[in-house]
């Protein structure tokens, strides 16, 4: 079976740049779509991102920057988003509405498409015209600074073609990767998505100074919201305890380097949504996925504390203390 020699990566920030880099370093034509000529003319010139990550260098032989649609969708017939999903649909404004055929969707984004209650890879076959059935997902867990450090990373490829998640699986030879093949793609999918507002949970204990043992307390309810909410919304046969799941969880929940984490603090030490946002000049994709999870999980009649203590901090103005309280009636 011939490897994935060709790919086209949509997308600006860390992420989109470590998958870059993945793809590059392992032999693979990458074809990057940027916002602009100006980012395109930066890394021509520099050799290096112009914002995350720009301590990388790139190998132009192999990453070929871009800012025109069009080029990016001929150069590969393998498509991969890592966008945050905030952006998402204005990503997408300037974009054909169906994929020419024979184009295969690869997703990596881990949020709720704001305004849609849509997880990324049906919000983005719908659009593009494709089957979400046919999508291939990439999960973690894994960090894009540690990757830039080429520090040992697990990658998960998960889609219901066998053949086609082999395919990519495949393709990714660099040293410091393992790749994982899972065919539970929509299940990867809303974990990730998940672990993020998880993050944001784990930051707050932390700015609020709980400590060690309780952020242990909320970490272990977590994984059971987590539970409950995935194999409700899909169920399939899976082992959460996978590292394609719970292990994205706890990388996001204890890692200096979770973004969702870092805003997470910051909110729980009195900062306003808007202040956190401000401070941090990064997206932070579980203050999205908090609202649309929540929705899911009230049209689902689902009880998770933790999300609804999360959802209200975010987009009721309560207090964290105040939630943090009433949250632990809840733990155990």
């Amino acid at each position: 079976m011939p490897a994935l020699q060709k790919i086209s990566i949509v997308g600006s920030g860390s992420w989109a740049t470590a998958l870059v880099k993945i793809f590059s370093e392992s032999g693979v034509q990458v074809t990057w779509l940027l916002r602009s000529s100006a980012h395109v003319d930066h890394i021509l010139m520099h050799r290096s991102p112009q914002h995350y990550l720009n301590y990388l260098s790139l190998n132009l032989d192999t990453i070929h920057p871009v800012a025109d649609i069009a080029t990016a969708v001929n150069a590969a017939d393998h498509i991969l988003f890592a966008v945050p999903s905030a952006y998402l649909e204005s990503t997408l404004s300037d974009w054909e509405e169906i994929l020419p055929p024979g184009k295969r969707l690869l997703v990596s984004i881990k949020g709720v498409v704001p305004g849609t209650g849509e997880i990324p890879s049906v919000f983005l076959a719908r659009k593009l015209g494709t089957n979400a059935r046919d999508c291939i997902v990439l999960g973690g867990p894994c960090h894009a600074e540690e990757i830039a450090m080429g520090r040992k990373t697990y990658l998960t490829v998960s889609g219901h073609d066998t053949t086609a998640v082999q395919e990519v699986a495949a393709a990714i030879t660099s040293p410091y990767l393992k790749v994982i093949q899972n065919q539970d793609p929509m299940g990867v999918e809303l974990a990730a998505i998940m672990k993020n507002v998880v993050g944001i949970a784990a930051g707050i204990v932390r700015g609020m100074n709980f400590g060690d043992n309780f952020l242990a307390v909320v970490i272990s309810n977590a994984l059971r919201e987590t539970r409950t909410l995935v194999d409700t919304l899909h169920p399939a046969p899976r082992d959460l305890n996978d590292s394609a799941y719970f292990g994205d969880l706890l990388v996001t929940a204890y890692s200096g380097f979770s973004r969702n984490g870092a805003f997470g603090q910051l909110i729980g030490r009195g900062y306003s949504v808007h202040m956190a946002q401000t401070h941090m000049q990064m997206v932070a994709e579980g203050y999205p996925a908090a609202r649309g999870l929540y929705t899911l999980a009230n049209a689902a009649k689902l009880q998770l504390p933790l999300l609804s203590a999360v959802y209200r901090i975010l987009y009721k103005q309560s207090s964290p203390f105040n939630e943090m309280r009433l949250l632990e009636h809840y733990l155990r």
